[in-house]
């Protein structure tokens, strides 16, 4: 729930961090569903992941926002308490009684980090760590193996290993086509769209890349990929380095930047993996430094963007998603925003407080 960022924005500043606050949504291109076209999830044509960088309009939402965010926070409750029931069943099935449902998850999860339980939303990793847990309490590891070795299907890589289990729950039970999956209710695209806008953010677009082979047919070559986003209206993307060879991280952000979209550097932690906070590419490698430059080029406008639309003025994008008009160009856009991006940055790192 966004009244988390609130009071992480104090903590992080009062240690000199600059907060960059975002979203991730997931939306339905039925054209590229019905022609089988992979955008960026692998696993599901025409499934399209928007983000959303530098928000601000998140604590209260907006009146429009909190509209277009409760028809997916529906959609997302009703899969998700259809999943747990699967799981709990799926789970008995094999010999272990007492796994939760959605309400007790949601409760336990309240309990669990001092949060209102309206601000509980589920995930899927939710039910996954729960009954990884539930596994890891209830079973010694002499059993645990054949118990899951039974309820996968497949022998468990490393059963004591908690990440690697919850994992495997998501991968063997909870996936397209697995026992336990809950086709997902899409929204379309223009609503992720002006839900990012909405909440005051950039679209960007989250890149996959060589994080699967082959490559998604939307994303290659990446001319055209560059051609296909912005003709949506987006201006931005991202890459997850450790998804990536540097050679095919080179390739996407030297392109995508050459083409004028800001590009920043995500990570992968969505898991509890202790994964280091500076992005590396695949297998460990180094990022290339001239890619360096270019995502802290992208954390900057990003901070620019978010720190001017907090204060009433124009941000990198306008409120119908096109780009800042004062400026003639792309690269002048760019580097304007990075200029005053990194300012506002090394203000934070300074303790100098910023202007309401």
């Amino acid at each position: 729930d966004f009244q988390v960022y609130a009071p992480l924005a104090e903590q992080a500043k009062a240690r000199g961090i600059h907060p960059l606050f975002g979203l991730e949504v997931m939306a339905m291109l039925d054209d590229l569903r019905q022609t089988d076209v992979k955008i960026n999830d692998p696993g599901n044509p025409g499934k399209f992941y928007l983000c959303g960088k530098g928000i601000t309009h998140y604590d209260p939402l907006p009146a429009d926002a909190a509209a277009l965010m409760a028809v997916i926070r529906e959609n997302d409750a009703a899969r998700m308490t259809e999943m747990a029931s699967r799981l709990s069943h799926l789970v008995a099935e094999a010999g272990l009684d007492g796994g939760p449902d959605a309400s007790a998850l949601r409760s336990a999860i309240a309990q669990r980090y001092g949060c209102p339980l309206e601000t509980v939303y589920l995930q899927e990793r939710h039910l996954a760590q729960a009954y990884q847990e539930l596994f890891f309490e209830r079973l010694p590891e002499p059993e645990r193996e054949p118990f899951l070795t039974s309820l996968f299907g497949v022998p468990s890589s490393r059963s004591g290993d908690p990440v690697t289990v919850q994992n495997e729950i998501r991968s063997h039970l909870m996936k397209a086509g697995k026992p336990a999956f809950v086709q997902e209710t899409y929204v379309g695209f223009d609503h992720v769209y002006r839900l990012v806008l909405a909440l005051g953010g950039i679209p960007c677009y989250p890149t996959l890349a060589d994080g699967t082979s082959p490559i998604c047919p939307f994303e290659t070559p990446v001319e055209q990929l560059v051609a296909s986003i912005r003709e949506r209206g987006i201006h931005a993307a991202e890459l997850i380095p450790i998804r990536n060879r540097p050679e095919v991280l080179t390739e996407y952000v030297t392109a995508m930047r050459r083409a004028g979209l800001v590009v920043t550097a995500g990570t992968e932690h969505n898991t509890p993996d202790l994964l280091p906070l500076e992005p590396t590419c695949l297998g460990g490698l180094p990022v290339p430094e001239p890619l360096r430059a270019i995502f802290w080029e992208g954390a900057c406008v990003v901070a620019a963007h978010q720190e001017r639309v907090r204060t009433g003025e124009s941000g990198f994008v306008d409120e119908n998603g096109r780009p800042n008009q004062e400026f003639p160009t792309d690269e002048d856009r760019i580097a304007a925003f990075a200029r005053w991006g990194a300012v506002v940055i090394e203000r934070t790192a300074k303790g100098v407080q910023m202007t309401p």
